[in-house]
């Protein structure tokens, strides 16, 4: 392995246990909302935009059947409804209710709130990071392309 390898290695294991070492914010959104993870990662999917469940079940990585389940659950609480979709009658459309938008919303703030370690760098250090960050992340999305 090159070192530029070795390096990348251990700069992506830094970044793994920073995001998912603690899952602070998995557990504290978990907790605010009182509802699972995959039912939060749905109403913040559809905030972006209405879709049918095949895209929603495309957008969390889930079978069919699975995110009819979630979004059933969602549709109980009042947070999601469906509506026809003009373009295939055969399929509906899924979106947000107010309250569902206002779940979302407050997921949103609960999972963006930077971890304390992040807070606590030098303002140069955080501005690198920003940078470098931010590189990969186009770097990422380009090769998706």
């Amino acid at each position: 392995m090159s070192t530029q390898d070795e390096t990348a290695r251990r700069a992506w294991d830094n970044l793994r246990e920073i995001v998912l070492g603690g899952n602070e914010r998995r557990k504290e959104v978990v907790e605010a909302l009182g509802m699972s993870f995959i039912r939060i990662k749905a109403l913040r999917r559809i905030a972006k935009r209405p879709m049918t469940l095949r895209e929603l079940a495309e957008e969390l990585l889930t079978d069919r059947p699975y995110t009819t389940l979630v979004v059933d659950d969602l549709a109980r609480q009042g947070l999601v409804e469906r509506s026809e979709n003009p373009s295939d009658r055969r399929s509906k459309i899924v979106s947000l209710t107010p309250e569902g938008r206002a779940a979302a919303e407050r997921a949103d703030a609960i999972i963006g709130k930077p971890p304390a370690a992040l807070l606590a760098l030098p303002d140069e250090d955080l501005a690198a990071l920003e940078r470098i960050a931010g590189r990969v992340a186009k770097l990422t999305a380009d090769q998706r392309r």
